[in-house]
């Protein structure tokens, strides 16, 4: 043990002197003498580069959980790879999950018996009980789970939301029975995602939230709209990107008619250029904070700037988002999404870089 603590000491002092790490050495190799806790190095190679100091900006506390999936391809994990996922969550200092999506378009997350006797036509079956092994992994890890609801991508979207509100009332009673035992069961996301006034959205919040509430015991809704910024298909297919006064007005008038309805409101932040970014921020912490509501901030931790849809994001773009988020107050950083993108388990060897570029920057023993 002497010896292997002597040679211990001297790879440290060799990484110090030379600004570079053993060949054979990782950032989970070096442990402290007695092997029980963790450190890092006195010193990593890159820390003789970084211009960023370590700690800087607001951690991620937060992912989305992207089943059913919309334009990310499916990992096609079962139970052992979520588990190992929702460990090296943890491990990242993750304690809250979200569903994005509860049913959508033809798809759900589990045997949902009300959308197989109402929309019988629309849903195909599942093959596992996604929402039951999510929620048993969020209770077996202590985080909070959000609930996403059903977006049928037709009702809401085409004028029609007495539809899209009825049937997700319904759907909502469906898993407050089935799920609604589980401790970490903590609120509702509202699926539908908009940059501004678009078809009966606002309605649609409005008696969907207040529904939610009012079956599990007033838990809180979540929503996560996005900026109607130069990056969304929108605006790149030829429409006007918003103006912060106009966003501001758009919104003013969304919040009013929504709350009590919703508690949290969590903007995209990918669809604007990193340097108007922090003004968005700003404008949507002072508009929360008008109509009494939390606001979050979804850090998209992919990259919308790249010709492929869609890559890890780079580690200078993360970092910098984070920086804006936490100079702009916002509460707390949740990101779309954790398992594709930053993963260390994840089908992009990418993900698994910026994984550990994130711990290294917030000093986290990576998983």
């Amino acid at each position: 043990m002497k010896k292997l603590k002597g040679r211990r000491e001297f790879l440290k002092k060799m990484a110090i002197a030379t600004g570079s790490l053993p060949v054979a050495g990782t950032l989970a190799s070096y442990t402290s003498d007695n092997n029980t806790d963790w450190n890092y190095p006195p010193a990593l190679a890159d820390d003789k580069y970084r211009l960023i100091p370590k700690g800087t900006g607001l951690p991620l506390t937060g992912t989305f959980l992207d089943e059913i999936t919309w334009d990310i391809p499916s990992q096609n994990w079962g139970y052992d790879k979520w588990n190992k996922d929702f460990d090296a969550m943890k491990k990242m200092g993750i304690d809250t999950v979200v569903l994005i999506r509860g049913a959508f378009g033809r798809y759900m997350t589990f045997h949902s018996k009300m959308l197989m006797k109402y929309e019988h036509k629309y849903m195909y079956e599942p093959a596992f009980d996604l929402l039951g092994m999510f929620l048993d992994l969020a209770d077996k890890y202590d985080m909070k789970f959000y609930c996403g609801i059903f977006d049928t991508g037709r009702y809401w979207l085409s004028g029609d939301f007495r539809k899209e509100v009825d049937i997700n009332k319904l759907f909502l009673d469906e898993i407050q029975e089935k799920y609604g035992h589980h401790k970490s069961f903590y609120g509702w996301y509202l699926s539908q995602e908009v940059s501004r006034r678009t078809g009966g959205i606002v309605e649609s919040f409005a008696e969907i939230g207040r529904h939610a509430k009012s079956i599990s015991g007033n838990k809180p809704c979540l929503i996560s709209p996005y900026i109607h910024g130069l990056k969304t298909d929108q605006v790149m297919s030829g429409d006007k990107a918003t103006t912060v006064e106009q966003h501001v007005k758009d919104w003013t008038d969304i919040l009013s008619g929504i709350k009590g309805s919703v508690d949290i409101m969590a903007f995209q932040d990918g669809q604007v250029d990193y340097h108007e970014l922090k003004e968005y921020l700003t404008a949507n912490k002072e508009l929360a904070g008008k109509f009494g509501m939390d606001c979050w901030t979804n850090v998209e931790s992919f990259d919308r700037d790249m010709p492929i849809r869609f890559l890890p994001i780079r580690w200078d773009k993360l970092i910098k988002k984070l920086i804006h988020s936490r100079e702009a107050g916002m509460s707390k950083a949740i990101t779309f999404e954790f398992s594709h993108f930053m993963s260390p388990n994840s089908a992009y060897t990418q993900a698994g870089n910026l994984y550990r570029l994130y711990c290294e920057h917030f000093q986290i023993k990576p998983s």
